[in-house]
């Protein structure tokens, strides 16, 4: 079944759906990655789950290696990867104030409410400023996906957004909800063409055109704060013809073919993660993309699972023995299906022959530390991308809200960002490179 992770080569390889397999493509771009003998470049993917995990069976209490301190009930399923794997406690997100919509602020430490004279106001998110740096040869510089859940998100502790994304003027990055449209967006669809695909690019761009002419002669006529919200607006029209413009330049570089039917338009809950995490690796070894962000589905994985109860309500779990176990349930199966995707990437070879897993810097957390607890979020940290990063251990550090922006900087630095700042950062991390 991994014989496609295993040998690029091959004509004819699998991919597991569930319990189904699929047949995949053979992948030209991967054999001439292999005849061009160049390191294979760094990945970096974005993991995000809603409400944390549950307080007293999830979180290790002890610092020092899984090997010495062993994992906490909540983190068994990660056992056969516990050197492979970094917890690291004590990291607020400084800019989080919304219990109930943390996801919004996650990967960009805005203080998104605190803004003079804004209601809201984001700022970029650290995938968007790694996609500037290591995205610009890849078809898609990041690959943005999220999942429908009920209330925007609101009941999976996501709140107001479209994904975990933003762009460099705050505004929400959609992202791809279904595995059927990923499978489109990564493999050529058969039913496209050409023709169609510039049909569909000059019906967008005249939209635009037609937006900013009616836009610009608005701008005479309005408020100082009206204008400026319109400026805003238009740098979002500019964001988007910036991506009409890419997909006209790729328009000729064909993508890998699929020979196999799409994917269920129903697939919901496990079945869909699992499917996303497995396109993400293709994705990530035709050099499709080198940025992943995901904004995985709570509420729908817990109704799968059996649960009747929303993410949110789960989440107030209280002295409440039957939604303790639900919520050590939920904890456990989230951590399996993450370990499935590590399976997958050790499974995976890259261009040089070496695991997709040692070439990409995973990062898996929530917006939440447990139940609506803003403070000391849980940030797990895999893969070999990072080559100043040693794993298997948990890390303590010694400020008690040492800045999440802090985090992401010295991750940002690892996949090679020359950069000394992001968002409200005071420096990096340094037990992470000890």
């Amino acid at each position: 079944m991994t014989a496609f992770f295993h040998n690029p080569q091959l004509r004819r390889s699998f991919l597991r759906v569930g319990s189904s397999l699929i047949a995949v493509p053979f992948l030209e771009t991967m054999a001439s990655a292999q005849q061009a003998n160049t390191p294979p470049p760094t990945r970096v993917v974005f993991l995000g789950g809603g409400f944390g995990f549950t307080k007293d069976s999830f979180y290790p209490t002890k610092a020092g290696r899984f090997a010495d301190i062993g994992l906490t009930e909540g983190l068994t399923p990660l056992q056969r990867h516990q050197n492979d794997v970094t917890m690291v406690s004590h990291l607020t997100n400084l800019g989080a104030t919304d219990p109930h919509g943390g996801s919004v602020s996650y990967l960009t430490g805005a203080n998104v409410a605190g803004t003079p004279g804004k209601r809201f106001h984001n700022s970029i998110s650290c995938d968007q400023v790694i996609a500037k740096h290591i995205g610009g040869n890849t078809r898609f510089p990041t690959l943005t996906l999220s999942a429908k859940e009920p209330d925007g998100g609101q009941n999976s502790g996501h709140g107001p957004g479209l994904s975990l994304s933003w762009d460099p003027s705050g505004n929400p990055v959609p992202g791809i909800t279904r595995p059927l449209d990923l499978f489109y967006t990564i493999f050529a669809n058969p039913n496209d063409s050409r023709a169609a695909l510039d049909a569909r690019l000059q019906k967008k761009q005249s939209i635009l055109d037609v937006v900013r002419l009616n836009g610009s002669a608005m701008q005479q006529s309005l408020s100082r704060h009206d204008r400026d919200k319109l400026d805003e607006y238009f740098t979002g029209l500019r964001q988007i013809e910036r991506g009409l413009q890419r997909q006209a330049q790729w328009a000729d570089t064909p993508k890998p073919k699929a020979t196999i039917d799409a994917p269920d338009e129903g697939i919901t809950g496990e079945d869909a993660i699992k499917l996303m995490y497995d396109m993400i690796i293709i994705a990530l070894q035709t050099d499709s993309t080198r940025v992943v962000t995901y904004r995985q589905p709570v509420c729908s994985l817990l109704s799968g699972m059996g649960i009747a109860l929303k993410a949110h309500s789960l989440s107030h779990y209280g002295f409440s023995q039957p939604r303790i176990e639900a919520s050590q349930q939920r904890d456990k199966k989230c951590l399996s299906l993450f370990a499935h995707f590590l399976d997958r990437l050790k499974d995976a070879r890259d261009s040089d022959g070496s695991r997709l897993f040692d070439n990409c810097i995973i990062s898996y957390g929530t917006n939440l530390r447990s139940g609506h607890e803003l403070r000391n979020v849980p940030a797990l940290l895999s893969g070999g991308g990072a080559a100043g990063i040693s794993h298997g251990r948990h890390i303590k550090l010694p400020d008690q809200d040492t800045p999440l922006a802090n985090y992401w900087l010295t991750l940002m630095q690892q996949a090679g960002l020359p950069l000394e700042q992001f968002s409200h950062s005071t420096g990096i991390v340094p037990e992470l490179l000890a």
